[in-house]
């Protein structure tokens, strides 16, 4: 699944056409950066591949979602809706502007439930944000129609699905604004480094002087840029960009091998009478970066995780509901509102209320749910291998639980 297991001469090549200008900021010193500027090569790859109007780059997924929010103008007094089944990063991102975290449950998608998001709807909510998790999609059309009939942004994250598609369009481009990630582990990696798509030109303007400190980007000389609103520090390098480039240029590539390996590790696991799979919204537009798989209940699941790792067939595969960070159940953090720096004592009490709710028809799924990720580096017969072996342990697993049933 990531990018960083296929680094190679192209990757080389990017980062060494910066290296020999010495010019590693991606805004200013035009003349000495003698025409290399991968950032702005980047955005335009982005743009031209997902069909959005404008792309951003930032240094990272979160930054992209903080600098999405603040584009959008969300802030103090607002309500975002997101999944309990994301990455720590949402509701960091959220939190960061000012506003509330308002978690509800997931289905079988493993993202939002449409009629948990039209439940959690209040006079304060102000954006839906869906997250694409492990490379596939939220139920796009019901959140717009939501979206729509209350009129609230929607906001994509799909930092986990560069590359996956809903009916012919990309993630990230269908709703106001999307984010995406480049980290270490992520389809597509920067190192570290992020995205924001929109065709919105407002929103993009924002989100472009929000992220390097308010500049305005109008004129060609930096120091003469003026700050039309106060903004922070989430640039990206050039050496990052050009990492991204690279690897962005590739996915394609990287998204026919996780295609043609999720295949054969599904079927080797739909041999398994016991499991079923996640259901996905639109299956041809799956990025296939994990296998999302079920077993009835969860002391099933965790019988078979158990004899997975004793048989040495866990690696890869990710058991949700004792992850520390994925899932609502292990964020004390989040429940307690633990921070460094002071929290607005309504702020605090807000997201302390939000992330205390009763998420049992989440605990129902995640309990019961395993990813296993797909790598780039397996041949066709590694992916059966690993397939056949994780369902004899499966196997084993349910036939020592129906024993001791008896």
């Amino acid at each position: 699944m990531p990018g960083y297991e296929l680094f190679g001469a192209s990757e080389r090549k990017h980062v060494n056409d910066v290296m020999e200008t010495g010019i590693i900021m991606r805004f200013g010193f035009d003349g000495p950066r003698k025409g290399v500027w991968k950032a702005k090569e980047l955005e335009k790859a982005i743009s031209d591949k997902l069909g959005a109007k404008y792309t951003h780059v930032v240094s990272s997924g979160t930054a992209a979602v903080v600098s999405a929010l603040a584009a959008l103008e969300i802030g103090y007094g607002d309500e975002v809706i997101m999944p309990t089944f994301t990455f720590v990063a949402s509701f960091e991102a959220v939190i960061a502007v000012g506003a509330v975290p308002v978690l509800v449950d997931v289905d079988e998608t493993l993202t939002l439930d449409p009629d948990a998001v039209r439940k959690a709807i209040t006079p304060k909510t102000k954006c839906i944000m869906p997250v694409h998790m492990c490379g596939s999609m939220a139920d796009m059309d019901a959140l717009m129609q939501i979206c729509k009939e209350h009129k609230l942004f929607l906001l994509e994250d799909a930092c986990q699905s560069t590359g996956a598609t809903y009916k012919g369009k990309y993630l990230g481009t269908i709703g106001d604004v999307g984010t995406f990630s480049f980290d270490f582990v992520k389809t597509v990696t920067c190192g570290e480094g992020g995205a924001i798509l929109t065709n919105n030109e407002d929103i993009y303007r924002k989100a472009d002087g929000f992220s390097d400190h308010g500049h305005d980007h109008k004129g060609v000389d930096r120091g003469a840029d003026l700050h039309p609103f106060i903004g922070y520090n989430f640039r990206i390098s050039e050496l990052h960009a050009a990492v991204g480039l690279a690897q962005f240029l590739r996915l394609d590539e990287f998204l026919g091998i996780m295609r043609r390996n999720h295949t054969i590790l599904k079927e080797a696991l739909s041999e398994v009478p016991e499991i079923s799979f996640r259901r996905i919204t639109d299956p041809a537009g799956d990025s296939c970066t994990h296998v999302s798989w079920f077993l009835p209940t969860e002391a099933l699941t965790r019988a078979a995780v158990a004899m997975m790792k004793e048989d040495n067939v866990l690696a890869g595969s990710i058991y949700w509901y004792e992850h520390n960070w994925h899932y609502i159940r292990k964020w004390d953090h989040l429940k307690k509102a633990s921070s460094l720096n002071a929290l607005h004592p309504e702020l605090k009490a807000a997201v302390i209320a939000q992330a205390n709710k009763d998420f049992s028809a989440s605990d129902a799924v995640i309990s019961r749910s395993i990813s296993t990720a797909v790598s780039y580096l397996w041949t066709e017969e590694q992916a059966r291998e690993r397939g056949e072996k994780m369902a004899a342990a499966i196997r084993k697993a349910l036939a020592a639980s129906v024993t001791l049933k008896v």
